[in-house]
């Protein structure tokens, strides 16, 4: 048996692959012999084509005073990962999307080519303004599935109140905890899940991250800042995966 057989144009028990027809053969011959063949789910070997679960992704960076506070630099590693995702996106996924957006006191969006120069201010950590943004940059996105990473380190403390900032470091405010969780409710009634990546373990970050995820049905990792990287490229590689083979999560809105 020769290794020349094209790739066979199937899609079998929800591959949105080729499946290479050669390699899958081989397999099954290996697996059950010639005598009685037969070919099985765990036998077919697969070349994905990703180009049917484009993603339009926006990474949200808090750029908040803790992010170097008790003098632990934390906005450097995750400078490093936003600019490795990017490289990683463009190179592997071309038609996927990657937006960066930084959040303090407002939320605003930024250029790959700025992220070597981006600096912590003396800022509060107003992830509602984060999270708006996200969605407004998502709606005129047309991939069909779409999230939002999130890197931060803090508890929201800061909202907006129409000119004015509405503020509170101290524990967990009722008033600045239910609009952000409204707005994670918002995003999985549209589809959009968003993965927290937490690099502190703070008690009030934790309580609110649990409820977070939870109101968003989205997913959370704790990390160390070396392990950074790591988490969110496993994360996007899985969810390009398992939208590869089940279809879009997204709705349009």
């Amino acid at each position: 048996m020769t290794n020349s057989l094209p790739n066979c144009a199937l899609r079998i028990w929800g591959s949105t692959g080729q499946t290479r027809c050669s390699e899958s053969l081989r397999n099954a011959q290996i697996n059950h012999g010639i005598e009685e063949f037969k070919l099985t789910h765990e036998d077919l070997e697969v070349h994905e084509t990703f180009y049917q679960s484009q993603t339009s992704t926006v990474l949200m960076i808090d750029i908040s005073h803790s992010m170097i506070l008790y003098g632990e630099d934390r906005i450097t590693p995750a400078k490093r990962v936003a600019m490795a995702l990017s490289e990683f996106i463009t190179t592997r996924y071309p038609k996927d999307t990657l937006d960066i957006i930084v959040f303090g006191d407002d939320a605003w969006q930024i250029e790959i080519k700025d992220l070597p120069f981006l600096q912590v201010g003396p800022y509060h950590t107003n992830t509602v303004a984060g999270l708006e943004l996200a969605m407004d940059i998502l709606r005129r996105r047309r991939n069909p599935n779409k999230q939002i990473f999130m890197i931060t380190d803090g508890k929201p403390t800061c909202i907006k109140k129409g000119k004015k900032y509405y503020k509170n470091s101290f524990g967990i405010d009722r008033t600045i905890l239910t609009r952000t969780l409204n707005l994670a409710q918002s995003c999985r009634k549209i589809g959009i899940p968003i993965t927290t990546f937490m690099i502190a373990r703070d008690p009030y970050l934790v309580r609110f991250v649990d409820s977070f995820t939870r109101a968003n049905n989205g997913k959370a990792f704790y990390s160390s800042l070396d392990g950074l990287g790591e988490f969110v490229f496993r994360d996007y590689k899985t969810n390009k995966s398992k939208r590869s083979r089940y279809g879009s999560r997204a709705e349009n809105f």
